[in-house]
């Protein structure tokens, strides 16, 4: 891999996708895992009145929480690190894993932010793999709004469903997305399978641990820590 090259699309971009980065077999590793947990326990961690407000559909898993060495494998990638390191610079540490699991015919997720953008020296970097191909088929497609990790707060809902020029990724299995926790993204609905991804968080030097605790949503602002609506924006 070029490291600079993409690096520099990625500051371009908020975004850059690469495939076939992981083995068949690491990822079949780690999609049995997945489906081996969700299969015992795929309840909401969330209540219902953030999940209707959010349109989000999605359950959460930390792997190496729970004792799962293997996950540590993608995140021990000299290539991944080097390719991080690249774009956030020396001193970046690890936040966590986090597989993020869609049952079939679930919503997804609208159209959101992982982190608020008032100073744009602290954000965070998804790290996304895909044990399994998403596509039309499937469903739950990622949909990007390119450079907007450049234009502040995603806008309003008031302000109509259109808001640029829709980008969807269909990863394949095996392959990584890189995402700024600034762009204005979306999972689009699942169909007649299960999604997953796992995502593994990082940050730049000094970024503070929590800096997803606050997520910015077209309609809302949502602090998961006390689980509180922190501005209305509808």
């Amino acid at each position: 891999m070029n490291f600079d090259q993409l690096s520099k699309k990625f500051n371009k971009n908020g975004y850059v996708y690469i495939e076939n980065l992981f083995s068949e077999s690491l990822m079949d590793a780690y999609h049995e895992k997945i489906l081996n947990h969700f299969a015992s326990n795929s309840k909401h961690i969330h209540d219902e009145s953030f999940l209707d407000k959010s349109d989000t559909d999605v359950i959460p898993w930390f792997p190496q929480l729970d004792g799962e060495k293997i996950f540590s494998i993608v995140e021990d990638d000299i290539r991944l690190k080097n390719l991080t390191e690249n774009i956030l610079g020396k001193g970046w540490r690890s936040l966590y894993s986090m597989v993020m699991f869609s049952s079939r015919s679930s919503n997804g997720q609208a159209w959101h932010q992982d982190c608020t953008s008032e100073d744009k020296c602290f954000f965070n970097l998804n790290r996304l793999i895909y044990t399994m191909d998403i596509n039309a088929s499937t469903g739950g497609e990622i949909v990007v709004i390119a450079s907007s990790h450049k234009r502040g707060m995603i806008p309003p809902s008031a302000l109509g469903k259109n808001i640029g020029d829709e980008i969807v990724i269909s990863p394949k299995k095996g392959s990584l997305l890189l995402l700024h926790g600034n762009i204005w993204h979306k999972v689009l609905p699942i169909n007649n399978n299960i999604r997953a991804s796992t995502n593994y968080r990082c940050v730049p030097k000094n970024t503070p641990d929590d800096i997803t605790d606050i997520c910015v949503y077209r309609n809302m602002l949502y602090r998961f820590s006390d689980k509180r609506v922190l501005v209305n924006r509808d």
